[in-house]
């Protein structure tokens, strides 16, 4: 027969609501008892700065040797291109030029490397015509992070011509 008198035992839904107030209560203690240290302990402030300069530092190196690696990379693939050759034929060239535009669209909006993308647009401009116009156009339509590798490539290669005359003076300039 069943029993009418309530149940003595603790729900389920009790303990986990105790539990997560016991370590809510943990937490904010010993975010207290940090800052109190924090404030008040000159040896802890020290070993804090100690701890925030070496890891600035740390991330510092890390910045200028990814820097470095891609510099590296750049002139790998430029050289590389230069070394693969361009068509020059008009209608391989047309064709070549276009394959490469749409290959470096892509990669921009795929979230490709970025050197890659980059790499795809150095190709169609190194057989483009006017090299300045179209990085009038590259400036207006490329994301900024692609352009700064590509002016990086422009500046690896001293065979593409961006300097212009003064009837070029409207024009985007690569740095």
């Amino acid at each position: 027969m069943a029993s009418t008198t309530p149940s003595q035992q603790i729900s389920g839904t009790t303990i986990a609501l105790a539990s997560a107030g016991i370590l809510a209560t943990g937490a904010l203690a010993y975010a207290f008892y940090f800052d109190y240290r924090r404030r008040n302990d000159l040896e802890f402030r020290r070993h804090l700065k100690k701890q925030h300069k070496k890891v600035s530092k740390a991330s510092e190196q890390e910045a200028k040797a990814s820097e470095r690696s891609q510099k590296e990379k750049i002139k790998q693939v430029v050289a590389d291109a230069n070394d693969e050759g361009f068509p020059k034929d008009p209608e391989e060239t047309e064709g070549y030029f276009m394959q490469e535009v749409a290959r470096g669209e892509g990669m921009c909006t795929d979230g490709s490397d970025p050197v890659d993308a980059a790499l795809c647009f150095y190709k169609a401009l190194k057989v483009y015509p006017q090299p300045r116009e179209l990085i009038s156009i590259y400036d207006k339509t490329v994301p900024k992070p692609i352009l700064d590798i590509l002016a990086e490539m422009i500046a690896v290669d001293p065979s593409i011509s961006v300097s212009g005359s003064s009837s070029d003076a409207g024009h985007a300039t690569v740095e």
